[in-house]
């Protein structure tokens, strides 16, 4: 007994020491830790994205099962296409456009949170709200905001003399209000995240440097331009490429709000990739046009990192 007890004593060091030199293994120790999110990518992003690959160089269609190779047909088709430069346009414009109105009022809200007041934490889940709500029901509560007839601003504008006896903006169906409806609702989904993320930089500037420019007499305007914003940029461009991404790849929002209309004056590349792969049915038309996101998007982040990585070293 007294044998088969220390046999068993041994095994469990046996075993305690093995896991003991595996955590102390660094090399092992981060492979393991990474293997989870390296699946995670390879299962949900590395095979659809070879798949869309695929799709693009072949005749695919959701009616048919036979599949050929065209090469870059499919790319040249999409190219020539008019719907293409205009989604590709719309695209640019709704995701700068709205950035920008992003960074502003984030640096606003972030600098108006970093002090304390009574009631701070409700302004802060406040804001959090759109972020956390899916943007999918945000949208539709946008759509009835935006409603041809029921629209809250036409009548409250009306009711504060806003807007004349016969003025009332179809905001869904002129193409510029179209376009401007879909910027605001991007900005109030993207403004929570960015508010955030601008807030966190701001806490991580330490104190004594704002001490020193406040003894030194340095004027509001002077302190943010000379001190806060060049601390902040390296954030601040993290923030503006979260921003980026999610905008240039939305679908969502267009497809609610307005479908690509009114003549697709509002398509974007995600919402034509949709319509074409999946209501159309042209599984390699869809993919190709999909696929123009990626070098844009793989440019965007490279540019950013190297401007957030030099601005740190700076």
């Amino acid at each position: 007994m007294t044998s088969l007890a220390g046999g068993g004593a041994g095994k469990l060091r046996a075993q305690g020491g093995f896991f003991a030199r595996f955590a102390d293994d660094d090399l092992w120790l981060w492979r393991v830790m990474l293997a989870p999110a390296i699946l995670y990518i390879v299962l949900l992003v590395g095979f659809p994205f070879l798949l869309s690959i695929y799709y693009s160089v072949s005749s695919a269609t959701v009616a048919s099962r036979e599949v050929h190779f065209v090469g870059l047909e499919n790319f040249r088709r999409i190219v020539e296409s008019g719907t293409f430069w205009l989604a590709l346009k719309n695209t640019i414009i709704i995701t700068a456009v709205s950035q920008f109105v992003v960074l502003v009022l984030a640096n606003i809200l972030a600098m108006a949170l970093a002090v304390d007041f009574r009631g701070k934490w409700l302004l802060r889940l406040l804001i959090l709200l759109p972020w956390v709500a899916p943007i999918s029901l945000g949208s539709i509560g946008w759509l009835w905001i935006f409603d041809s007839i029921y629209s809250i601003i036409n009548w409250t504008a009306r009711a504060i003399g806003l807007f004349g006896p016969n003025e009332w903006p179809i905001w869904l169906g002129q193409p510029a209000l179209a376009m401007t409806s879909i910027i605001i609702v991007n900005v109030w989904r993207i403004l929570p995240l960015a508010t955030v993320i601008i807030l966190a930089g701001l806490a991580s500037i330490p104190q004594d440097i704002h001490d020193a420019a406040q003894v030194d007499g340095a004027s509001f305007w002077r302190h943010y331009f000379q001190i806060t914003a060049p601390l902040l940029l390296p954030i601040a461009l993290v923030a503006l490429l979260f921003g980026i991404v999610f905008t240039f790849t939305d679908l969502i929002v267009v497809f609610v709000l307005t479908r690509g209309g009114p003549y697709d004056m509002t398509q974007v590349i995600a919402s034509w990739a949709y319509f074409t792969g999946i209501q159309g049915g042209d599984l390699a038309g869809g993919a190709a046009i999909s696929l123009f996101l990626f070098p844009v998007l793989a440019g965007i982040t490279i540019l950013f990192l190297w401007l957030a990585r030099r601005a740190e070293v700076t």
